[in-house]
């Protein structure tokens, strides 16, 4: 047997190397990965001695031959092409180890030329893996150093590798080269071309490429999709985010299904925007319940009381590991998915009883649980027919500094406070948005309206039938009120502060109405639909 080895990064490639030689194969390579394995005492035969031609054009081209694509894609079980490598005298290649020039972590550097970018995109590496691929009845081709030893464990037991085995290696590698072929036309893609002037100078790149290529791994099947007769799989990004939802290990609990995940990502985009000690609850992709507290016990406590109904076979997150005392109080209501950054021994404990609940430990970002910015979507995509709408994350986070205070009335530090809070909230509830607050926790929430002035009223009728009293407390609406009326039906229901965007044709009829009835009104400047 011969095997090539030609790999940029050379991780594992000596051990997997001293294998190969052990059971008698013989070692081909190129460059500085033959001039490793030299180094090492092993010993290897030069790609150049194979084809008969130097390397040249400063590496550019050293594989691109028949000697070695000849020997790569012959197919053992034809006897034309058996006669022709016998013809030509070329040795099949029946192990390929490659992996590719690292475009991807050179484009990740900030200042990254254009030149810089196009040296780094392989072309010799991609044609044999390519080549390797398609007859993969007769060859293995390695393109991950985590299949290395694998690879060697059956090549020891079984002195070849299965058809299963090089099919799997076969796919993966097709699923690398689209990869890589993508990462570099969307680099490309953005680049614009007239503002890099010399090859020292990073290029200008576009927010929006002329092209996106998709990139994801398919975490699981799902049993469904959002209703029965649909059928689903869950896909993560090929390189996920540190906090977000796919990073996600299940500790227990039945299989997550399409509606947990699209709820559940609700909840945990949430809960991990507040820096305190937080716990949101979810149903149906809104928030019903949201409240700060000194522990976990006591925000879940306040979030539970702001809708106990629809609390009801809802998902709860909380942005601090979970303790016992929590977990005690959680494990009294049915809930379909409850997501920490942690679970303490006891709350596991707690959770023992009830093997359905689904609990999902979700490790902070590296940088603490302040750092959120690592764990957060740049892009948000949503599909339409035929068609993607991308947009940057509705990342905005508004600070105190901003807030414009428009009437004559002032609010209060501690109503500040609730504004931000109250802001914040809304920002993840369905448009049209209003969100009532006081002391850190939701005590009404209107959602998904087609009238603003709906989600008031539904809002105030909710806190009614939780029996919470929505005197004094603050206001937070996602949009503008466009006319007084939605003011009039939140401050009837007892607010005593409100938070808008601003920027309605009305809003000194809306700002002269809140001077009228004596309340303190906020503008953010700052917009939050969310569809």
């Amino acid at each position: 047997m011969n095997a090539l080895l030609s790999v940029s990064d050379k991780t594992g490639i000596v051990e997997l190397a001293r294998g190969l030689h052990a059971l008698g194969i013989r070692l081909i390579s190129t460059g500085g990965t033959a001039r490793l394995l030299a180094a090492e005492g092993l010993p290897v035969t030069e790609v150049a001695e194979v084809t008969g031609f130097p390397e040249m054009l400063d590496g550019r081209v050293k594989t691109l031959h028949p000697m070695v694509h000849g020997g790569l894609l012959a197919r053992r079980d034809v006897p034309e092409h058996v006669a022709a490598l016998q013809a030509h005298g070329i040795a099949t290649i029946d192990l390929l180890v490659v992996n590719l020039y690292p475009f991807e972590q050179t484009v990740a550097r900030a200042g990254c030329t254009l030149e810089e970018a196009i040296e780094n995109i392989d072309i010799g590496g991609p044609a044999m893996v390519r080549s390797a691929a398609k007859n993969w009845k007769d060859v293995g081709v390695l393109t991950d150093a985590a299949q290395y030893e694998p690879v060697l464990a059956e090549l020891r037991s079984a002195g070849k590798l299965s058809d299963p085995t090089r099919f799997g290696l076969a796919v993966a590698a097709f699923n690398r080269i689209s990869d890589y072929d993508g990462a570099i036309s969307d680099w490309l893609s953005r680049v614009q071309f007239e503002s890099a002037t010399g090859p020292q100078q990073a290029p200008g790149l576009a927010l929006f490429g002329g092209q996106a290529n998709g990139r994801f791994v398919k975490v699981q099947d799902l049993r469904y999709g959002e209703n029965p007769h649909q059928q689903a799989a869950f896909y993560r990004d090929l390189y996920p985010a540190p906090g977000s939802l796919v990073t996600a290990r299940q500790l227990q609990g039945k299989e997550l299904s399409y509606n947990n995940i699209a709820d559940g990502d609700a909840a945990w985009e949430c809960v991990k925007s507040f820096d305190v000690p937080a716990c949101v609850i979810v149903k149906h992709a809104n928030p019903c319940g949201v409240a700060l507290g000194k522990d976990p016990l006591e925000a879940y406590s306040k979030a539970f009381q702001t809708d106990p109904t629809s609390a009801f076979g809802g998902i709860i997150a909380f942005n601090r590991p979970l303790d016992g005392a929590a977990a005690h109080a959680v494990s009294k209501q049915f809930v379909e998915v409850l997501m920490a950054p942690g679970f303490a021994p006891e709350a596991l404990e707690v959770f023992k009883a009830k093997a359905n609940v689904r609990l999902l430990q979700i490790e902070l970002p590296a940088g603490g649980a302040t750092d959120w910015d690592n764990g957060r979507n740049l892009m948000d995509i949503k599909r339409v027919g035929s068609g993607l709408l991308m947009q940057t994350a509705d990342n905005r986070e508004l600070t105190r500094a901003e807030l414009k205070v428009v009437t004559k009335k002032q609010p209060t530090p501690q109503q500040l406070d609730d504004l931000l809070f109250a802001w914040k909230v809304a920002k993840y509830v369905k448009s049209n948005a209003i969100v009532f607050c006081k002391d850190g926790m939701t005590m009404g929430v209107g959602a998904g309206q087609m009238s603003r002035l709906d989600s008031a009223r539904i809002a105030s009728i909710k806190a009614e039938h939780a029996k919470l009293s929505l005197k004094d407390t603050v206001v937070a609406s996602d949009a503008f009120f466009p006319f007084r009326d939605g003011l009039d039906v939140v401050v009837d229901a007892g607010a005593g502060c409100v938070i808008q965007p601003g920027g309605s044709m009305r809003d000194e009829e809306v700002i002269a109405a809140a001077d009228e009835r004596g309340v303190a009104m906020v503008f953010s400047g700052v917009r939050h639909f969310r569809h």
